[in-house]
């Protein structure tokens, strides 16, 4: 039987808005560390959204003071002194498929970066396509701080984000950096004032709820293949992609619009 607490204090909360979702991590009292039930209802909550094809966008952020604090550590206690606990089959069971779900998913992700982004919760905040963040939220790799190494697309993310010296310094000195820092170093996309943050994210995915949506998930496919692809094996992709979005009804809308000088209806078929 369900725990009551559980029942009532979900750790994922959902809300549905025109055109899009919003997802909240919700155990604001060890904040938003992630344990396996808040795996098992984002999984759920992530599945939902996109299946249903009215929604056109997603938003994840975080109740309370903080994003994400990373993995619950409480869950990864040795049972007895000196006994070793080997990782990596959460990383194989949970991390790895939301990273990869995340990426792949065929609308724009959203993070809306309310307070503390550490060790996977500052990696799962990157894996979104656009992330602003509260002026006074820090991101912080703190892996090497308990012997370990980044993941969640850590080592993958930052070298191409913030280049391969910053990343070098993230992941090895596991200092904490403002908003404003990371805004500056690539890392995310924007920073806002602190009562502004909800407004700001509201209003990006109000944007991509009216976008051509087939077409944003064609550029996600795009900027991810590229970071593996050479020069040529990405013309080629963007031939094929370019091809498969002038087959979707709202490339014409969009012309259409062009042409009647108004703005596009697009009907967000994906």
């Amino acid at each position: 039987m369900a725990d009551l607490k559980d029942i009532n204090n979900p750790p994922i909360l959902t809300a549905k808005r025109s055109g899009y979702r919003i997802i909240t991590l919700n155990r604001p009292e060890r904040l938003n560390a992630f344990n396996e039930p808040m795996h098992l209802a984002l999984r759920v909550a992530l599945m939902d959204a996109e299946a249903d094809k009215e929604c056109r966008a997603l938003l994840i952020t975080g109740a309370g003071r903080g994003f994400c604090a990373g993995q619950d550590l409480t869950t990864r206690l040795a049972n007895e002194p000196g006994e070793a606990r080997v990782l990596g089959g959460a990383l194989e069971a949970y991390y790895n498929p939301l990273i990869r779900r995340m990426r792949a998913m065929p609308i724009p992700i959203v993070c809306a970066v309310n307070g503390v982004a550490a060790g996977a919760g500052a990696n799962i905040a990157l894996a979104c396509d656009i992330v602003i963040a509260a002026r006074s939220a820090t991101f912080v790799q703190a892996f090497a701080r308990i012997g370990l190494i980044p993941d969640s697309g850590g080592t993958w993310f930052l070298p191409r984000l913030a280049g391969d010296a910053r990343a070098r310094g993230l992941a090895m000195l596991a200092d904490a950096i403002s908003a404003e820092q990371a805004e500056q170093w690539g890392l995310i996309w924007k920073v806002v004032d602190d009562a502004g943050l909800q407004t700001e994210a509201d209003t990006i995915c109000q944007r991509f709820a009216r976008a051509p949506t087939k077409g944003l998930g064609l550029i996600k496919r795009a900027l991810n293949e590229s970071a593996s692809n050479t020069l040529d094996q990405q013309l080629d992709l963007e031939r094929d992609l370019q091809r498969e979005a002038s087959m979707n009804p709202d490339y014409q809308e969009g012309v259409r619009a062009f042409f009647e000088k108004r703005k596009p209806n697009y009907s967000g078929r994906r």
